[in-house]
């Protein structure tokens, strides 16, 4: 037993000691807390935003000021928000095992009122930091980086929809200019040229402060409209001629009936495309359609669905499950959904559309992992690219 207790204790003194590096990334000034360990006081420092090479520095004074050697590993973490993924790339590249974390996973007591300070938040962090390199994998959510390239593919088709969006606003304020007139807005053709034929109630033209704005809509919504063309355009010809294994995804999806361009693309791109999952409880706790249950002693109840990760694959799959359920009534999906909650009341309708939408996600994962079709699922004749 003294051979054993002398070992340990031999290994844990020659183990390299580790730095503990915490930000907190404001827009003008970053504050950086770093230390060894729980018993060693934290060193805190601001260098400015962005600047890598004072971020450097801090991490070779910080060394010198705790004495570990100038080689000891380096554990960083930040939450993830508006610096994106940039900052983790540039400290893997330098050595330092970074890690993004999800800030809505982050511990908040609740027996009394919070105080929220830059200072508190980083040393919050350097805390957590230090529990999950010691082993707590459940201390917070670790959010997975994307390669540089798998970010860049998303940015078309969240371009297209940024400006459907936009489109989509301006439509709506043209709308309520005119209703305040007693007027409607034509359904088709050029808004700026049949603008000159509207007439109010008394037949008097558009007032001019009125026109004139409303001119300044129908050119931004022109803008728009000839922006949405060139984009979808675009998605177009590289789903003709790209080669990548995404783009090959994207077209599995599209050889089944009731998959549009629109809902294949953002499945890809947004979640099938760059995540490795390993199992369909995996599929669906990352697209938040899982149940949360609340059970208590005699006291069971559901708090409705999680609602982690990306919320907007989350509704394109409650979308398409929908869409499933009309394009694709022999499937067993759709046959199960009919079976269950088809002679329900609304309620329950759209509760099992949720359900659908979890089990239609898995099923197009398998479906692009190993080819296996959605059990009775039709494909497309004809698939137009």
């Amino acid at each position: 037993m003294t051979i054993t207790a002398t070992t340990r204790h031999e290994q844990q003194s020659t183990e390299q000691p580790t730095l503990f590096l915490a930000f907190e990334l404001g827009v003008n000034t970053w504050k950086l807390a770093c230390t060894t360990g729980p018993a060693q006081r934290p060193r805190e420092r601001s260098v400015p935003a962005r600047d890598i090479a004072a971020v450097r520095e801090e991490i070779v004074r910080a060394k010198q000021r705790f004495g570990v050697p100038e080689a000891a590993r380096v554990v960083s973490c930040y939450e993830a928000g508006r610096d994106g993924f940039w900052l983790h790339r540039a400290l893997v590249a330098q050595g330092v095992a970074n890690v993004v974390v999800e800030s809505s996973s982050l511990e908040v007591k609740r027996h009394y009122r919070r105080a929220k300070t830059d200072r508190l938040d980083v040393y919050k962090l350097l805390t957590m930091l230090m529990r999950h390199a010691a082993g707590e994998r459940k201390v917070w959510s670790v959010v997975h980086v994307p390669s540089v390239d798998e970010e860049d593919r998303r940015q078309l088709h969240r371009e297209l929809l940024t400006a459907k969006r936009d489109r989509t606003r301006v439509i709506n304020r043209i709308k309520g200019l005119l209703a305040s007139q007693g007027l409607t807005m034509p359904r088709h053709g050029d808004f700026l040229k049949q603008l000159e034929h509207l007439r109010l109630w008394d037949g008097s033209p558009v007032p001019p402060g009125l026109r004139q704005r409303l001119v300044r809509e129908g050119e931004q919504l022109a803008g728009l409209s000839h922006q949405v063309a060139q984009l979808e355009a675009t998605r177009q010809e590289r789903l003709r001629s790209a080669e990548d294994t995404a783009m090959a995804q994207v077209r599995q999806l599209l050889t089944l009936k009731g998959i549009g361009v629109n809902s294949a693309w953002g499945f890809v791109m947004e979640f099938f495309g760059w995540r490795a999952f390993r199992s369909g409880k995996e599929v669906g706790a990352l697209s938040g359609l899982t149940p949360t249950p609340h059970a208590s002693g005699t006291i069971t109840y559901e708090l409705g669905i999680a609602k982690a990760g990306n919320r907007h694959i989350r509704a394109l799959a409650i979308e398409i499950a929908w869409g499933w359920l009309r394009f694709q009534p022999e499937s067993a999906l759709a046959r199960w959904y009919q079976a269950r909650f088809g002679q329900g009341s609304s309620r329950m309708r759209r509760s099992g559309i949720v359900a659908l939408a979890r089990k239609l996600l898995i099923a197009l994962w398998r479906f692009l992992e190993t080819g296996a079709l959605p059990a009775g699922a039709a494909l497309n004749t004809t698939v137009r690219l």
